[in-house]
């Protein structure tokens, strides 16, 4: 570490409540949080901006604001949780479609992959707010449904055939569906897993809890976005990108607000 980096590490800035919410999530949530803000919100934000001791806020304009960045509103809740199963979806069939071709190694990638968006559902399920990549498998260890879902993970990324990979993300993402009933937010589907069409390939189909998921909204703005999403009842789910780091994997987009409302428009959000 350089004498300059060590001076900016030791270094202690004044600074106002609001000014120091506004710098790192774009808004003030003392003046509340609307749709655009929670979307264009990375869950390693909010963690940073909830999470460590506060030792002295004798007038709560501290503590007021970590309050108010407490949990989604129900509604959007499950809208992200939606986007998260739907990220599942679009790539759970594939580790054994590139397995059973001889791609181990391209099987082994997708498996890490699904087993991080499967990682970051679990945070969701528990209502807390996932970290940054660095923390994120810690924090994941500290989570009630991180023994039982992180042992089936560790299965499914360490696993030498693709057969037992495919069942151990199966059975890992089974129970994460089972939890996500049991939270109440849509009706509960079946966990268990299937064979994708008539392939000889198992899966969860985790687009069925997008499905419910979505159709349990009633926020009239929320149901709006889906319908410019191009989401239809009883018909196709459309684009669904979720929430800024559901749709967007860039540290120099993630850590600056004002790049990150350059993506709005990406999201289906007016800019």
């Amino acid at each position: 570490m350089t004498d300059e980096q060590l001076r900016s590490a030791l270094a202690v800035r004044a600074t106002t409540a609001q000014a120091f919410f506004v710098d790192r999530l774009g808004v003030d949530p003392a003046d509340g949080m609307e749709l655009a803000d929670w979307l264009l919100a990375p869950t390693q934000i909010l963690a940073s901006l909830t999470g460590g001791v506060v030792l002295h806020d004798p007038f709560d304009l501290l503590t007021a604001r970590r309050r108010a960045l407490a949990w989604y509103p129900d509604d959007v809740w499950r809208y992200v949780l939606a986007a998260g199963w739907l990220r599942v979806s679009q790539e759970e069939p594939f580790i054994g479609r590139t397995g059973s071709r001889g791609d181990d190694l391209g099987s082994r990638i997708l498996v890490a992959r699904v087993a991080r968006d499967l990682v970051r559902i679990g945070f969701l399920l528990e209502r807390r707010w996932a970290p940054y990549s660095k923390w994120l498998m810690t924090a994941f260890a500290q989570l009630t449904l991180a023994d039982q879902v992180g042992r089936h993970l560790r299965d499914a990324v360490g696993a030498a055939q693709w057969r037992d990979r495919e069942a151990a993300l199966c059975a890992a993402a089974s129970h994460l569906a089972a939890a996500t009933n049991r939270l109440g937010l849509a009706e509960p589907v079946d966990p268990a897993p299937r064979r994708f069409h008539s392939r000889d390939i198992h899966v969860l189909d985790a687009q069925r809890l997008t499905c419910v998921l979505t159709e349990a909204i009633s926020d009239p703005r929320l149901r709006a976005l889906l319908t410019r999403l191009g989401h239809r009842p009883d018909g196709p789910l459309g684009h669904l990108p979720g929430a800024i780091d559901q749709a967007v994997d860039s540290v120099e987009i993630l850590t600056q607000p004002s790049r990150r409302r350059d993506y709005a428009p990406a999201l289906g959000l007016w800019a």
